[in-house]
This record gives structure tokens, sequence and C-alpha cells, in this order.
């Protein structure tokens, strides 16, 4: 079973600029672990300026009580939570699979095509947040891989 935890992402002057849901394996995490997973959400969401990014903090979210979403933000993010990431997988699939002209049985390929896109374009911005140094390429794609993977 996964550990969700709400954190906020903050500015230089400590406005909340996002409040991500967190969600890391069962286990024996602390509040760092699920922080440093929203600025690495906030870094692969472009949520300031590639200038900016050294300047974000986060911090857990102090509860208000009901569901546990994010809150006070209109800042669309949701492909840096699980949920998001399928939502956004499928609706490009979907997308994939009507340009096609709607062929019967092949949902997975489409999913996987759509799901394939999607981590080439996040690495291909994190490339780009990081200087664009040649030779980075592989560790950038296991770095992206291993994000989702969690």
């Amino acid at each position: 079973m996964a550990d969700e935890r709400l954190v906020d992402v903050m500015d230089r002057n400590g406005s909340v600029l996002h409040t991500y849901p967190v969600t890391l394996e069962a286990g024996s995490h602390d509040e760092r672990d699920y922080e440093a997973k929203a600025l690495e959400a906030a870094r692969h969401g472009q949520l300031v300026p590639d200038d900016e990014l050294c300047l974000l903090t986060a911090r857990m979210h102090i509860s208000r009580g009901g569901q546990l979403q994010p809150f006070g933000d209109d800042v669309d993010c949701n492909s840096e939570t699980k949920e998001g990431l399928k939502e956004e997988v499928r609706q490009r699939a979907y997308f994939l699979w009507e340009q096609a002209g709607r062929p019967e049985g092949k949902s997975k390929e489409y999913w996987e095509q759509a799901l394939g896109q999607h981590l080439r374009e996040r690495a291909y911005v994190r490339w780009q947040q990081e200087g664009s140094h040649d030779g980075n390429a592989v560790a950038d794609w296991l770095n992206l891989e291993e994000f989702e993977a969690h």
C-alpha cells in the first residue's frame, strides 16, 4: 500500500505556488522524502522558470480536514500525480486511437505509445532545464523512469 501526503511548494517569498498530493511506496519515509518528490514534481511540471527552480522550497501541508486534494491554487499540475499521469496518457491514447481510425483491439498499443510520448517530452524538458548538455540523455531518462515509478 502506498502512503500519500500533501506537500506545499513555495516560492522564495514563502508563498504557496501549488500543493501536490505526493504518493510514496509504503515504508519508512520522513517528511524530506515527500518534500523532495514535490520539488521534483514542480521541476517536471515547469511550475516556475528554470532559473527560479533553485529558489523553491517545500513543506508538509498543514491539514485543513476534508479530502486529500490540492487546494488554494489554480496551477494545472495534475500530470505530476499518478492519477493525473494516467488521465493525461488516457486522453492522449484516445486521441491517437481516433487519429488512426479507431481500430479494434489496439488499446494497449495506443496506451504504450501515449505513455512513451509523454515520458520523452518530460525527459526533454528536464534536459533543457539542466542546460542541454551532451551526454546526459541516459541519466535524464533513468531519473525520469525512477520518478514515474514512485
